[in-house]
């Protein structure tokens, strides 16, 4: 198996193609090793010392790592494992260990109205095949008095151009086509949100360090 590794926007994430199907339909995200329970092979990259995250795309791995990790000496570990389990015939996921959470956030449901309809379209025909590219996915959340929110995955998750990411090509990609929509807003999951708030009182802290010290 040759597998291909290819940057992202986020220098802690690495994209790796094996060159055979991953998900067949959907995406998974592992944000811990208790998650990665769900999959042999998530179960594998989370024991290579200095893996944060696995995200599984239609033909391609997204692995972040520690920003205090290598990739000199965690590549070679992670080459391993992918290949090793594609070689053991295992499944990618457990026998509904987490199949529930595949289901496309972008399938059409009886009850949308024609806005959601329209975003959800426009999302999965132009939006999400480029972040995909970029070893990340996006995942609709709602919409809600004209705000599309969303939650990024993969590499986007932690990288710090997320912001533009959402703003500058999603948000304007959205308004420009469908009028109804006023904004993009991130979604954050409990944990995500607790680092968020906590990053904030720090900057907050040193801001007011700064101005008593001037």
């Amino acid at each position: 198996m040759f597998i291909q590794t290819e940057q992202t926007p986020n220098v802690d994430s690495l994209k790796f193609k094996p060159g055979v199907t991953v998900l067949p339909s959907g995406t998974h995200e592992f944000l811990s090793a208790r998650e990665s329970l769900a999959s042999p092979l998530a179960a594998a990259l989370f024991r290579i010392d200095g893996v944060q995250s696995v995200f599984f795309g239609p033909d391609f791995i997204t692995v972040s790592k520690d920003p205090d990790g290598t990739w000199q000496l965690m590549k070679p570990d992670i080459y391993a494992a992918i290949m090793d389990h594609f070689a053991s015939g295992q499944p990618i996921m457990k026998e509904d260990g987490g199949q529930s959470a595949l289901r496309d956030d972008t399938e059409i449901l009886p009850d949308d109205s024609d806005t959601v309809v329209m975003i959800k379209e426009l999302l999965d025909s132009r939006i999400r095949p480029t972040i995909q590219e970029d070893g990340g996915d996006i995942e609709y959340r709602g919409f809600d008095n004209g705000i599309v929110k969303l939650k990024l995955k993969g590499s986007c998750r932690t990288c710090d151009s997320s912001v533009v990411t959402l703003k500058n090509g999603i948000e304007n990609m959205l308004m420009h086509y469908i009028p109804e929509v006023e904004g993009v807003e991130q979604v954050y999951d409990e944990v995500e949100q607790i680092a968020v708030d906590e990053f904030k009182k720090l900057e907050n802290s040193l801001e007011q360090h700064q101005i008593g010290g001037s």
